[in-house]
């Protein structure tokens, strides 16, 4: 019984000494070992042989070329579903030269077809002083352009080309629930390389400066690649759904793609198109009144009832504000060089929602049209109040100090 042990220990060192010696060293477990790593694609091939005076070249051909990966197609569909409704424009303006009189400059940009009448939704820094614009579909034809609206605040422009057969329109998402992380793309017309397809994600979604210094509120932050060119031109889902105009880019100085472009939500651009229906023009809701942004330091300074909230300074005369009792400042002061009226209602909330600098304010009015009824809730001195406003058409303001709102 003794024996039984020492003899299984025997039977496996000759079992190992075999496999080690004859089954491993000629290769035959290695299939087994290889089963569990998958392999790259085998594409089936041919050899080529090109002659010429260099001599004999034996090349390695593709029989067919592969089949495209998933994430391919759905590039490929994305650029063949936007791609009839972008559309690339050219604006000529006349500058005048010292030397040569007036001379004809042209800038270029992108846009997009909203409609079959032929309506065409660009960024107004495209267009902005043009005599001239020209539209170029993406068949290659060309046509003479109407600006019929533009709204400087948000930076759009409605432009209209007639007798233009077979337009096709492109699809408008929604922009409400855009997250970090969506893949997006940008089709336009950078650096005058029409119909260019770039390819990012949603870097953030931030409030930002437009191009006049005007405030683009929830703009979209992408690192598709953004150039020159590419300012009006759809920023499309991975459905091929515009979800907003590409503005601008953070440049740092060099005129090119940085990796942070910016564009506006195509939400906002549905309100500016209503209002152009309806109106003929952009309405845009104000409250009739100049404010100062103030934080908790300010705020200790003077005594604030809060420590945060847009002070107001003045009520324009028959406005929105005055018609609601709100009260303007009553006491000079100079911030810096900059001279300041306190003593004037402290804005802190709109409809309940926390108003903390001018960029709250701007989103609180963009969320509303001329018309509307809001309730404000101030400090005046150190008693809290709600008060409501009707908002008024900001219209006749569009000239008038940055601060006003």
């Amino acid at each position: 019984m003794k024996l039984r042990p020492v003899l299984l220990v025997v039977l496996l060192l000759c079992g190992f000494y075999y496999l080690t010696t004859h089954v491993w060293s000629t290769g035959a477990v290695s299939p087994w070992l290889h089963r569990a790593v998958p392999s790259a694609p085998v594409t089936a091939t041919r050899a080529a042989t090109v002659t010429g005076p260099m001599g004999n070249f034996e090349l390695t051909e593709a029989d067919a070329a592969p089949a495209y990966d998933t994430e391919e197609q759905q590039n490929i569909a994305v650029y063949k579903k936007a791609l009839p409704s972008v559309v690339n424009i050219t604006s000529t303006a006349v500058a005048f030269d010292f030397f040569y009189g007036p001379v004809p400059q042209q800038g270029q940009g992108s846009g997009f077809i909203l409609d079959k009448q032929g309506h065409i939704l660009t960024n107004n820094h495209v267009i902005d002083n043009a005599q001239r614009v020209e539209v170029t579909l993406s068949d290659k034809h060309k046509y003479k352009a109407t600006v019929v609206g533009v709204d400087k605040g948000h930076d759009l422009a409605l432009l209209l080309i007639n007798n233009a057969p077979n337009l096709q329109p492109a699809t408008l998402a929604e922009s409400q629930s855009l997250t970090v992380g969506q893949r997006v793309y940008a089709i336009g017309n950078p650096f005058g390389l029409s119909g260019t397809m770039t390819r990012g994600i949603i870097s953030a979604i931030r409030s930002i400066r437009g191009p006049n210094n005007n405030p683009i509120e929830d703009a979209i932050q992408t690192d598709a690649a953004v150039n020159p060119g590419n300012s009006g031109g759809p920023l499309l889902n991975s459905r091929g759904e515009v979800i907003g105009i590409t503005t601008l880019i953070a440049n740092n100085g060099a005129d090119q793609s940085s990796g942070i472009g910016f564009a506006i939500p195509v939400n906002t651009a549905k309100a500016v198109i209503a209002d152009f229906a309806k109106y003929g023009r952009v309405r845009r809701p104000t409250l009739d009144i100049a404010t100062l942004e103030v934080g908790p330091e300010v705020a200790a300074q003077i005594g604030l009832a809060a420590d945060y909230g847009l002070l107001i300074e003045r009520v324009l005369p028959g406005g929105a504000g005055e018609k609601a009792g709100l009260h303007g400042g009553t006491q000079r002061a100079y911030q810096g060089n900059m001279p300041v009226m306190l003593g004037g209602d402290l804005i802190v909330a709109i409809d309940g929602q926390e108003i903390t600098n001018a960029q709250d304010l701007s989103a609180a009015m963009n969320s509303h049209k001329a018309g509307d009824e809001v309730t404000l809730t101030v400090f005046r001195g150190h008693k809290r109040l709600d008060v409501k406003v009707k908002l008024n058409d900001a219209t006749e303001q569009q000239g008038q100090a940055g601060r006003e709102t």
